[in-house]
């Protein structure tokens, strides 16, 4: 059974109750549902807690398992006592690092648009992040792309989120801006995140509900990655 992704319903969701249903050979504990996002598309997994019996259980990331895509592996952070099969547990986030990270994708998606240009890879820090573009030409300034950047953050728009078939999207191919990462398909539905009246594109990550909770933003950083290729990095003030 796939593990049940709180997070694309309500990324605002800090902690849920959930069963154990295996602790795989590595020590990696699956769960039926989960708030913790699992690393991809350039954002890392989520860290916390899972309480259980009294303790808790540091977990340093949260990937998803490499034999079943469907199912989501917390990792603790160290060794210690495990819980059983079918325990019933509290998963926790660390909400100041998950926000931060969900400001950072939401301000990416934005940059996106101030730079509407094929994107070649991207990452996401705490209180950073970047990406690369496919640019023919340099003359890019930091000032300019930060007063354009703020303006996005500062209409305070809404971020939202609807689905659409693969069919759908292959049909659509303008929606897809990076050329190195492709969405998530063969589910029969792929997930897009939409920012009212300025972006919509496909996405699995964490957002933010509106742009005005992104806060000031800076460019910090614009490097060149080859001829065609420029490295534009974002930080919250």
């Amino acid at each position: 059974m796939p593990t049940e992704l709180l997070f694309r319903a309500d990324a605002y969701e800090r902690d849920c109750a959930a069963h154990v249903v295996v602790v795989n050979e590595r020590g990696g504990i699956v769960l039926d549902r989960t708030v913790f996002y699992a690393q991809g598309g350039g954002q890392p997994g989520d860290k916390g807690v899972i309480a259980v019996d009294g303790r808790e259980i540091v977990i340093a990331t949260t990937v998803y398992d490499q034999g079943d895509k469907s199912l989501v592996v917390h990792v603790p952070a160290g060794p210690g006592e495990l819980p059983q099969t079918d325990a019933a547990v509290t998963a926790r986030l660390d909400w100041e690092t998950r926000f931060r990270r969900m400001r950072v994708h939401t301000a990416l998606h934005l940059l996106s648009c101030v730079l509407p240009y094929p994107v070649t890879g991207g990452a996401i820090g705490e209180g950073q992040g970047r990406l690369d573009f496919d640019i023919p030409e340099a003359g890019l300034d930091k000032d300019d792309l930060t007063a354009k950047l703020q303006a996005l953050v500062d209409r305070d728009a809404q971020v939202g989120q609807r689905w659409i078939t693969d069919e759908e999207l292959l049909a659509n191919p303008g929606l897809v801006k990076t050329m190195s990462v492709k969405p998530p398909m063969g589910s029969g539905k792929v997930r897009l995140v939409e920012i009212e009246g300025i972006d919509l594109q496909p996405c699995g990550g964490t957002h933010v509900s509106r742009t005005g909770e992104i806060g000031k933003v800076l460019v910090t950083a614009i490097e060149k990655k080859g001829k065609l290729n420029r490295r534009v990095r974002i930080s919250l003030a």
